[in-house]
């Protein structure tokens, strides 16, 4: 029996008052010999997208004994491979089932929950597909390609009611948990400036820039599906699509789903957003590069929000979050804890009363999620929104440096109906398409 049908049952048992006492999930230890989780206790699961990213999630989730791993998608053969041998090696047999399909992984009532690890152009649709066939979804960041996918997947994933997690694993690092209560409780003041340094994009060619036939071992056609159908060209390929407009946003949207989420946590600016975005200081690789490359290599998107705080994303300032305050200032990376006063970035100081969600590790919070129903510490809705403020860059960028008023509550640009619409429309590549 799997995990939401067991505990969709469980629940109506508990509305009936049967089980008013029972825990909604018994925990393995209590079932199962020598600690082992039984079989009916495990959460089912399946990898779609098996690169790098991909197949990290699946060693990342495997390392539980609650989860169980069967079945592993991707349309190149030499990821998908990877990814079988990965599982095949973890559970020592040879019992994971290969898809190039997603939608073959979703048709299988006996998967409980989904990593997507494809290109950020695939997310939205796959997402989408996941919801409505009622499985956990942990989706790689930036969760969408574009802030009009954004609102469609947010809404498929509302209406169906599934957990979903974000995998901007820093909100689950000690770091910058302490660098979100130090602002939220006020200890640096007024929070006047975030500076937010994000990589700097590429002024060469990782690979070759020919055009050639695609590799034998991979369904091209597929693996562009909703995206324009560029020509086939291995600098454009693995892990370097997303320097590529295409199918990417480039450093900026690769990296703002790690830094500008911590800064909206820390904010506490998670359902909601600026008020005005403005790009400037863009600029881009030589020609013969940018034909293939055509993300910014430099950038600087500025934010400003109703309470006077303001924001810098850009590749000026080194790779972190630098939150400036009337009182002094923390700077939280992965590799660095730094303070204007040493005492604020001690383990054994208190910022004060208010405590953000604390999860001590990004999918053992998703399997938990999953597991409780309570929602994982980033959910879908915080993931798109924040995101939104580098949709906003590139569509002011787009539009000559222009300044956006955004409207957070209704997600809407105010008194500019072009920029509006180019935001709120998704171009697709038949026969893909969002929900109506």
């Amino acid at each position: 029996m799997s995990v939401f049908r067991r505990i969709s049952r469980r629940r109506a048992l508990q509305a009936l008052g049967a089980a008013a006492s029972a825990p909604m999930f018994v925990p393995g230890h209590v079932l199962g010999a020598n600690g082992a989780t039984p079989p009916s206790e495990k959460i089912v699961m399946a990898t779609i997208g098996s690169g790098g990213m991909g197949r990290g999630n699946t060693g990342g989730m495997m390392r539980y004994d609650d989860c169980q791993y069967v079945a592993i998608c991707d349309v190149d053969d030499g990821m998908r491979a990877k990814g079988v041998e990965l599982v095949n090696k973890r559970y020592n047999n040879s019992d994971c089932k290969e898809y190039k399909d997603f939608r073959e992984v979703l048709g299988r009532d006996d998967i409980d929950a989904v990593v997507i690890a494809t290109p950020d152009h695939w997310h939205a649709l796959i997402t989408i597909a996941a919801a409505q066939a009622k499985k956990a979804i942990y989706c790689q960041k930036p969760i969408t390609h574009t802030f009009a996918e954004g609102i469609a997947m947010t809404k498929a994933v509302k209406d169906s009611g599934v957990i979903f997690q974000v995998g901007s694993q820093q909100r689950s690092s000690y770091q910058f948990r302490a660098a979100a209560e130090l602002v939220r409780n006020g200890v640096l003041g007024k929070i006047k400036m975030v500076e937010i340094g994000l990589p700097t994009g590429h002024k060469k060619l990782n690979g070759s820039g020919e055009a050639t036939d695609p590799p034998a071992n991979t369904d091209y056609d597929f693996w562009v599906g909703p995206a324009p159908k560029l020509p086939f060209v291995p600098a454009r390929y693995h892990f370097h699509w997303r320097w590529s407009l295409a199918f990417g946003g480039g450093q900026l949207m690769d990296w703002i789903g790690h830094h500008n989420d911590c800064t909206h946590w820390a904010l506490d600016r998670d359902n909601s957003g600026p008020i005005e975005v403005k790009a400037q200081g863009f600029d881009y690789a030589p020609d013969d590069v940018r034909a293939i490359y055509n993300s910014a290599v430099n950038y600087d998107v500025r934010c400003k929000y109703d309470d006077g705080v303001e924001t810098s994303i850009s590749n000026a300032y080194p790779n972190g979050i630098k939150f400036i305050g009337e009182n002094g200032w923390v700077f939280v990376s992965r590799s660095k804890y730094e303070a204007s006063e040493k005492a604020w970035v001690d383990k054994k100081f208190d910022a004060g009363p208010i405590k953000v969600y604390n999860s001590p590790e990004h999918h053992r919070n998703f399997l938990d999620g999953v597991k409780t129903g309570k929602a994982p510490i980033c959910p879908a809705e915080t993931g798109h929104r924040s995101v939104t403020p580098g949709h906003l860059g590139l569509l002011s960028e787009s539009l000559g440096g222009r300044t956006l008023k955004w409207d957070p509550v209704n997600q809407q640009v105010v008194g500019d109906d072009e920029a509006n619409r180019l935001l709120h429309t998704a171009e697709l590549r038949a026969p893909w398409s969002l929900p109506a």
